[in-house]
């Protein structure tokens, strides 16, 4: 086989992934052999000039073998994907980031929306909902589940900068997924599976029905899964927050870090308008604070009923007073990843108006529905709630409720007749029970559209109309709601004093408040987000527009208009509609649902106004007989692109092949990208978010005090607050992007030896002007650095100290700091990065031999640099840890080499092979994914915990039955990782970025075909 003959089936030059083989080169439809695949690359129908752009294809073979249950799975599959940041195992406990059924894309890991995703060749609506990325901005993805993985042809990756010929958001690459179309005929597919050792099942029914007639096709695809959902108790590395035992034997063997269970807890962290003392002993701190605990835990001031006391200031952080620390996943048995149901459905047409008309079109639904079982509520910082002092349950209440004496009120304190109010400052509301979150993903589209020839030109134009929705439900505690129960004088008053689990003191309230308390403050919040896609475009295209003397000329115009819509709207006790105004203090909060940072609504839109122009030019052809010149082609092409909120820009690309000799090729390309902000960074007015964040000055009082011996030894975090304000002065990110690569088919080998494919291609992308900012964190270890130099940072803004914030600085050189209330900080475009890396792909193929058709396959990527220039503020606080006046223990994030930084392993690969004998098939597929440094763990030298490479494989069997009642039935049985490899342990017990929370997963499936 030469490279011509490769190029006539559409696939010339284009680099194989995942098992991508020689034989699944001649890909299928229906059962019937195709002579051109049209593949992304080029916009030029007929031309090959996609044999100078590295293009990945995945065939019904690979697809397979991979054997994804979601398009989330199926996705993390290619190597050259990066971390997937939008999964289903990520749950917050806040309708603030995306959660539910939903996946991301992220080519290179040059961040989410560089990669632009196509359907059957034109783009796909967004996810309506964003998350904040590694930059801590808010980002958009498209959904890689609403992808029907059991109806795709092909799914075909285009890993080269495509910008100048697709658009903007093309920085890292292209992906196309392809459907299965122009069926005749009707197959049934029903396939069942599940997790060893967990609770995880899913069912699988799918329909593909196509009837050929006279003048055209329809074909039609229907899908359905049920998924039930992971629990956390099924793996030990999902079952707890206290997840030291599973480092047992590690250089962290120990490390208190590790213990991720949440301060805010059910045994209440509580401050009085004044020190109370009872007996003349202090109940209180000196500053008012106090808490609840076990009567049998040291420190008790003064008892309360059913075994509990109060103890004076906050939850110690070390000893004992640990374990009064929360532990949800274990008291609740949360959901680590959600249950589904899910349906697509999806129907195309062509039919043929006249000889050289045909018009087509599409019509598309996806919805799915998840639920959860996630954590109770936990109290906010930047919210604090006081109880009035005539509230039931408060200890130091009034003496006499309605002439009656107080049940409630300690003897013999010192706090006036009339009680004292008492602010709530930290509490789990564990007794209200966890909260269960349902979303509902949906999405649709509608396409029609025409194509012909005319003039010895193809050309192509449709209209296209996306929508996507989602309603994210969960349950909450009112702030409003909550005060006026803590207000009353009865019984039904909430009760936070009581406590949590005797037994085991990190689960939920067994003594909980009356079931009336409990209704009167539960509530459902619902936050609705929409995104919308409207799409008109014309193209046409020649492969001979005139002749060189190597050849024709091919060339490719087109115009497109679209416009984008996004709209975020919160639920009214977030966005600012129903605000908390303390009735005893009087201060006035913005939002009333507690435990979830207050954002405003936000909506915006843009139109973008696109022009493309492409030329495929062939410069030297065979005939010309120039020595080790076979034949040299260029792709020349150029894109304009206007936005109504992001200004105009115009994109080259330039990419050349070089047939050297036949059988050996040398391709490279250079091209320019530019990406606009997405409609949320733009729009956003003020985004306000809390993230677990670490009060080093606090962890530098402690060292000093010695209360610890290391920063690792450091719990001095909680949730901090940011506001983050939006900026209309957002500049566009650039980009430049360039690749050179080889392509090897040996023709000197024996045919009963088959046939080979060896690709190498070498990759740069530099990156300006990135989206990000400072970060809360890094705030905070400025102020960290500026106080031990006698000043402060003024974005960190803090309550005063109070007198135990005092105590605890007494000693150690430093001035006390009180709690961090709120941290200023705002979206900018930040300094560059560059990555770049090489590709090595491997195909064989040995197809008529007496013991059947064999093929198989190695693809990998290898990550050589990705460094991310710091911004001065961030180098001068690298530079103030290097010069020793930042203690080592402490991660500074924001710039610097990020290779094995988490997401990004230094190496991934993939590899597969299959074997086929009459109506057997046996197929299987292997993935490494490489070690990744944890910053998130890190010692007292600053060296971070290496998370362990991990290697699976994937392993089916099928028979296809020929004859009698069966025939045309094909049965299967497979595993997904085989060896039954757990994800490898990090910090958080896994990272879903990279991994899958569960092990080795056993399938059957049976298609019938009529």
């Amino acid at each position: 086989m030469n490279f011509k003959s490769w190029g006539r089936r559409g696939l010339l030059g284009t680099t194989m992934l995942c098992a991508f083989s020689a034989s699944g080169a001649l890909a299928q439809t229906a059962g019937n052999m195709v002579d051109e695949i049209v593949v992304i690359g080029s916009q030029v129908q007929g031309s090959k000039i996609t044999e100078a752009v590295p293009v990945t294809v995945l065939g019904q073979d690979e697809l397979q073998s991979v054997a994804a249950a979601s398009g989330d799975e199926l996705f993390r599959s290619i190597p050259q994907m990066g971390d997937v940041s939008f999964n289903s195992s990520y749950l917050p406990n806040s309708s603030n980031s995306a959660r539910g059924d939903v996946g991301s894309v992220n080519l290179r890991n040059l961040g989410v929306g560089n990669t632009l995703v196509l359907l059957n060749g034109r783009r796909v609506v967004t996810h309506p909902s964003s998350r904040a990325d590694e930059n801590l901005v808010p980002v958009l993805t498209y959904n890689t589940n609403a992808i029907p993985v059991n109806g795709l042809q092909r799914l075909e990756v285009l890993r080269d900068g495509a910008a100048a010929l697709y658009g903007s958001d093309a920085v890292a690459g292209v992906i196309n997924t392809v459907l299965r179309t122009d069926y005749d005929g009707l197959t049934l597919d029903a396939q069942y599976g599940g997790a060893e050792g967990t609770g995880l099942r899913q069912t699988d029914l799918s329909a593909l029905l196509g009837r050929n007639f006279s003048r055209g096709n329809i074909t039609v695809f229907a899908s359905y899964t049920d998924r039930t959902a992971l629990d956390a108790e099924d793996q030990d590395y999902t079952a707890s927050l206290d997840r030291r035992p599973l480092f047992t034997g590690t250089r962290f063997d120990g490390a208190t870090s590790l213990d991720s269970r949440s301060t805010v807890t059910p045994w209440g962290y509580f401050q009085a308008d004044g020190a109370v003392r009872r007996n003349g002993a202090l109940v209180t701190s000196t500053g008012g604070f106090f808490h609840v605990q076990p009567s049998t835990f040291a420190g008790c001031s003064a008892p309360l009923s059913g075994g509990i006391c109060l103890d004076d200031g906050s939850i110690a952080t070390s000893g004992a007073d640990r374990d009064l620390r929360f532990d949800s996943p274990a008291a609740y048995n949360t959901t680590v990843i959600p249950e589904v149901e899910r349906v697509n459905l999806f129907l195309t047409g062509n039919y043929d108006l006249t000889d050289s008309i045909t018009g087509f079109g599409e019509l598309g639904y996806y919805t799915a529905t998840t639920k959860s079982t996630q954590t109770s509520t936990g109290t906010l910082s930047s919210m604090p709630i006081t109880m009035p002092a005539s509230s039931y349950y408060n200890p130091f209440g009034p003496t006499t409720f309605n002439g009656a004496a107080n049940p409630n009120r300690l003897s013999g304190i010192d706090a006036p007749a009339s009680g004292r109010a008492v602010t709530i400052r930290t509490y789990n509301f564990s007794d209200v029970g966890p909260n269960q979150v349902d979303v509902e993903n949906s999405q649709w589209r509608a396409l029609v559209g025409l194509r012909g020839e005319r003039f010895g030109f193809n050309w192509e134009g449709a209209l296209l109309y996306s929508k996507a929705e989602v309603e994210d439900v969960s349950d909450g505690v009112s702030a409003t709601l909550l005060q006026q129960q803590l207000s009353l004088s009865t019984p039904d008053a909430y009760n936070p004093f009581n406590g949590a689990n005797l037994q085991n003191t990190s689960l939920a309230d067994t003594a909980p408040s009356s079931q009336a308390a409990l209704d009167a403050i539960r509530i459902k919040t619902v936050r609705r987000n929409t995104s919308s896609l409207a799409l008109a475009d014309f193209k046409v295209s020649r492969p001979d527009l005139f002749a060189l003397p190597a050849g024709d000329v091919g060339m490719a115009l087109g115009v497109e208009y679209r416009r984008e819509t996004q709209k975020d709207d919160r639920d009214d006790r977030v966005d600012g509609t129903i605000n908390f105004t303390d009735a005893v203090t009087g201060v006035a909060y913005t939002g009333d649902l507690i435990g979830t940072s207050p954002s405003p609504d936000t909506k915006g839109s843009r139109t973008v106004t696109s022009a493309f122009l492409e030329f495929g030019v062939p410069v030297i052809s065979p005939e010309m007989n120039i020595p080790l010149v076979q034949s040299v082609e260029m792709q020349l092409a150029g894109r304009f692109e206007d936005f109504s909120d992001a200004g105009s820009v115009a994109k080259p690309k330039v990419a050349v092949a070089w047939d050297v000799v036949d059988g050996l090729r040398f391709r490279g390309s250079w091209a320019q990208g530019f990406k606009a902000p997405n409609l949320e960074q733009v729009n956003a007015t003020l985004v306000t978010r809390s993230n677990t964040r670490t009060d080093f000055i606090r962890c530098e009082a402690d060292l000093r005090a010695g209360r610890i011996t290391s920063f690792s030894a450091c719990s001095r975090s909680g949730a901090t607050t940011a506001q983050r304000a939006g900026n209309q002065d957002l500049q566009p990110e650039e980009s430049e992007t360039w690749g050179a690569g080889v392509v090897f088919e040996p023709q000197f080998l024996p045919p009963e030896m088959g046939d080979f494919i060896f690709t190498v291609d070498y990759w740069r992308v530099k990156q300006e002007g990135i989206v990000g900012l400072f970060g809360e964190g890094n705030a905070l270890i400025l102020d960290y650095l500026l106080r031990t130099q006698g000043s402060t940072n003024p974005d960190v803004i803090r309550a005063d100290p109070t007198p135990d914030d005092v105590a605890a600085f007494a000693g150690t050189g430093l001035n006390p700091v009180g709690q961090v209330l709120y941290v200023n900080d705002q979206y900018q475009n930040l300094l560059p990065q560059e990555a770049r890396g090489l590709d090595f792909g491997v195909a064989w193929s040995l197809n008529g031999t007496r013991f059947g058709d064999f093929s198989a396959s190695v693809n990998a990527a290898h990550l050589i640099k990705f460094y991310r220039q710091p911004s001065p503020a961030i180098q001068a606080l690298l530079d103030a840890q290097a010069a020793g006046e930042i203690n080592a223990g402490v991660d500074i994030s924001g710039g610097g080499d990020l290779i094995r930084d988490e997401g990004r392993p230094e190496w991934k690969w993939s590899a597969s092979a299959t074997w086929r004998y009459e109506q057997f098939t046996l197929g299987a597929f292997t993935q490494y994914v490489g070690d990744v440094q944890d910053f998130g763990l890190i010692d007292s030298a600053g060296d971070p915990w290496i998370v362990d490479s991990q290697l699976t494989a994937n392993l089916y069997g099928q028979y296809e039955f020929m004859d009698g009642m069966a025939a045309n039935t094909r049965l299967r049985v497979g595993v997904r990782n085989l060896t039954d490899e757990k994800p490898p342990l990090a910090a958080d017990g896994y990272l879903g970025e990279l991994y899958t929370p569960y092990s080795r997963y056993w399938y059957v499936s049976v298609r019938k075909t009529f």
